[in-house]
């Protein structure tokens, strides 16, 4: 807990040097799990995101839970018992972050097979999430995938389960390895799940229309497939994606829920070890 205020010989409150130190100490082992997960969460991990920024978000977060929840005696952080403490708070904040991006990396798959199945795995731009190349329909996915983030608050309901961590997963107390295991393999196999239900209406339908287009240039070799095929595929990439954008919303938010529930039950799961 906090330390008690000592009168100064002047009468007025204030801490002494060693108790000023202890509560950084604190302080800065309290930020430990939310900085974690403000350096590794969709959002708050994307480049255009200054590190500055995220600074001040973990320190925000954090003063709100200084006198909330219980911190270990500062001797105690100060001992080599508490290298392991530090690590199971990195290892959890760390988790739930990269839970979600495994998460949210299903759209980004799903816009990238969709872009490789029409032939447009060429047009390839700066991710400005990631700052990779990557196709540009996989792009269009991911941030229509955090634009539905930010607008349901989903951003906020992953911040209040992380902060309602420390409640259940005080700092100091065991946690269950496992948990924080088969969580990452529940969210990959969620993610190649909705990955499919993303790309499934369009790719099966380009899937035939190649077929089509196979048969025709097969039947008449005179076409040329380049200018008779590419063109026909791509328009029909778009026709597709504009027709479908309506059923990918709901979609994309039930992703969203997803989530944010396998994030719950990570924490949870973790907290009984």
């Amino acid at each position: 807990m906090l330390p008690d205020l000592a009168p100064s010989a002047s009468g007025i409150p204030g801490l002494e040097l060693s108790q000023l130190v202890g509560l950084m100490l604190q302080f800065l082992f309290a930020m430990l799990r939310i900085g974690a997960f403000v350096l590794s969460a969709p959002l708050f991990a994307a480049r255009f995101v200054s590190l500055p920024v995220r600074i001040v978000i973990s320190v925000c977060l954090t003063i709100a839970l200084i006198g909330v929840i219980e911190i270990p005696a500062p001797g105690d952080l100060a001992a080599l018992t508490a290298v392991p403490w530090a690590i199971r708070e990195l290892a959890i904040g760390l988790a739930a972050g990269m839970l979600l991006q495994i998460l949210f990396a299903s759209a980004v798959m799903a816009g990238d097979r969709i872009a490789n199945t029409a032939g447009l795995g060429l047009a390839a731009q700066v991710d400005p999430s990631t700052g990779a190349q990557s196709p540009v329909i996989g792009q269009f996915f991911m941030l229509f995938l955090l634009a539905i983030f930010v607008t349901e608050d989903g951003h906020l309901a992953a911040i209040r389960l992380v902060l309602e961590s420390y409640r259940t997963l005080p700092i100091g107390a065991p946690i269950d390895g496992m948990a924080l295991t088969r969580a990452g393999l529940d969210g990959t196999g969620t993610m190649f799940h909705d990955a499919a239900r993303l790309m499934m209406p369009v790719v099966s339908v380009l899937l035939i229309l190649n077929i089509v287009i196979g048969v025709i240039t097969r039947s008449a070799p005179q076409l040329n497939i380049f200018a008779f095929g590419f063109p026909l595929t791509m328009t029909a990439t778009l026709l597709l994606l504009f027709l479908t954008v309506t059923s990918l919303a709901p979609v994309l938010s039930d992703l969203v829920a997803q989530a944010l529930a396998l994030l719950a039950q990570m924490l949870g799961g973790a907290a009984r070890g």
